[in-house]
C-alpha cells in the first residue's frame, strides 16, 4: 500500500497506481448518509488531482453494494429535510463529475443489491463488473423521491427512454443477468469473483494509456448532446492533443515498428 486516507464510511488507498474506494457501512446496507457524501468527494479529488492514479475501483463492504440512501438520517433532519437533501446531493454529484471528468477510468465492482443511490453509483462506472447475485432496483419513487446520484443522466443512454421510465417508476428488480442485458453492467461474474475481476479490470486500464481514456470518457459524455459538427470538431481536437502527450507519439511509433507498447500515462 503506497498511500492510504483514514475516513469513517468508506475505506480509500492507493497501490500500483490504482486508487480503491471501498464503501464501508455494511451493517447499515452500506447507506449513503451526508458523511459519505463528503468523503466519496474526498475521495474524488484524490483520484482526479493525482497523477499517479491511472485506473480506480469503487466497491463495497458486506453483501450489498449500497441500499441507497439513509432514509433515517434524512428523517431526523425534520423541517431542514430540504436542506440537507439539497447539501448532501450536491456534494455526492460534485464526486460523480470528477470521476467522469478524471482521465482514470472507474471500475465499479457490485458485490450485492444496488438500489437507489447505489444504483446510480453503479451507472456512473465507467465499466462495471456485477455479482450473479447482484441486483438493480431505482426504489426513488418507491420513498416519494425522485432519482439523485446521475441516475438520470446514465439511465435513458444505458437503457433508453422507456426502459428507463419503467425501472424508475415501477421499480423493477433487475437481477444481473437482466442488467447485462439491458446495458446496465459491462460483466456477470461469480460471487466470489468480483474482487479479483475488478482488480485484473483495473490493472489493465492502469497499464493503458491514460490520458486517452481520459479523453475518450469526455468525448462519449457529450455523444447525445452535441451536434454532429460540435462532437467532430471535439475529436479532432482531442486526437490532435493527443499528440503531445508521450503516450500518443509512442504507441503511434510502436504501431509502426510491431511492438507492444509500453504507455506511461502521461
Amino acid at each position: 500500500m503506497e498511500n492510504a486516507v483514514s475516513y469513517e464510511t468508506i475505506e480509500f488507498d492507493v497501490s500500483d497506481n490504482i486508487a480503491t474506494i471501498t464503501l464501508n457501512r455494511p451493517d447499515s446496507a452500506n447507506a449513503l448518509n451526508a458523511k459519505m457524501a463528503d468523503e466519496l468527494f474526498d475521495a474524488s479529488i484524490r483520484c482526479a488531482a493525482d497523477p499517479s492514479v491511472r485506473a480506480a475501483i469503487l466497491t463495497a463492504r458486506g453483501k450489498l453494494f449500497c441500499g441507497g440512501g439513509d432514509l433515517n438520517e434524512m428523517d431526523e433532519a425534520g423541517d431542514g429535510r430540504p436542506a440537507h437533501l439539497l447539501r448532501m446531493a450536491t456534494v455526492l454529484h460534485q464526486a460523480v463529475i470528477r470521476f467522469s471528468l478524471m482521465d482514470a477510468p472507474l471500475v465499479v465492482g457490485v458485490n450485492g443489491t444496488a438500489g437507489g443511490g447505489g444504483f446510480s453509483l453503479a451507472l456512473a462506472g465507467d465499466y462495471v463488473i456485477a455479482s450473479e447475485r447482484a441486483k438493480f432496483v431505482s426504489a426513488y419513487t418507491a420513498s416519494g423521491l425522485t432519482p439523485d446520484g446521475s441516475s438520470t443522466y446514465h439511465i435513458a443512454k444505458h437503457v433508453g427512454l422507456l426502459r428507463a421510465k419503467e425501472l424508475v417508476l415501477t421499480n423493477r428488480v433487475l437481477s444481473a443477468a437482466e442488467a447485462l442485458d439491458w446495458g446496465i453492467v459491462s460483466r456477470v461474474v461469480a460471487p466470489e469473483e468480483v474482487e479479483a475481476e475488478t482488480r485484473k479490470m483495473a490493472e489493465a486500464f492502469a497499464a493503458g494509456p491514460t490520458k486517452a481514456f481520459g479523453g475518450s470518457k469526455r468525448l462519449l459524455s457529450t455523444a447525445y448532446s452535441a451536434s454532429m459538427q460540435e462532437q467532430l470538431d471535439h475529436e479532432s481536437e482531442g486526437i490532435s492533443a493527443m499528440m503531445r502527450t508521450q503516450d500518443g507519439p509512442h504507441g503511434l511509433k510502436s504501431f509502426l515498428m510491431k511492438e507492444k507498447p509500453k504507455f506511461e500515462g502521461r
